[in-house]
């Protein structure tokens, strides 16, 4: 078996897990990612390339925290969704883990819109959505800032590991064909 083979069944693996934990607990143990990435850098040793560990496990791991950081410091996403997708950035490199993440975006904008329908909080939603791009919208049109209303409750959270799973998935499946 290939080390790239071997990366791959690992984090099918890893995502699996995490997305059951999610979908039940609503959290990430901080255990299973620190497997994961134990498991990726017993991997990349295990195969004698020592130096991917630099080049692939670490700049993976950034892409994928640089991408997921800015949504957690908004309180968009929380910590464990940031530490996973830095997990999966160990295991793919920094190109892969761009094109995951970006492929992550779109699963998870379709998850949040099907979350939303199925709760029946579309109105809570965009007046959610109005609220955050109003200042946006001013800006760009010249319109002085003023307070701007709370938005309303939030709709309610998403596992968002699902997401990250659907996306790295997709993007190790096509990788394939």
């Amino acid at each position: 078996m290939t080390l790239q083979s071997s990366l791959e069944l690992s984090l099918v693996a890893l995502l699996l897990v995490a997305s059951g934990y999610d979908l039940a607990q609503r959290r990430i143990p901080n255990r299973l990612l620190g497997c994961g990435l134990v498991c990726t850098v017993g991997l990349h040793l295990a195969a004698g390339a020592p130096l991917e560990l630099l080049t692939t496990v670490l700049a993976g791991m950034g892409i994928g925290l640089s991408m997921f950081l800015p949504l957690y410091i908004v309180r968009a996403m929380a910590a464990g969704d940031v530490k996973l997708m830095a997990t999966v950035g160990a295991f793919c490199g920094p190109l892969q883990t761009f094109h995951i993440g970006l492929a992550t975006y779109c699963c998870g904008g379709l998850l949040a819109f099907a979350i939303v329908l199925w709760r029946g909080k579309t109105r809570t939603a965009a007046l959610n959505v109005g609220t955050l791009l109003r200042p946006l919208l001013r800006r760009m049109t010249g319109v002085p800032l003023v307070a701007e209303p709370m938005p309303a409750p939030s709709v309610g959270g998403m596992p968002y590991a699902l997401a990250i799973a659907v996306g790295a998935f997709l993007m190790l499946g096509l990788r394939h064909l």
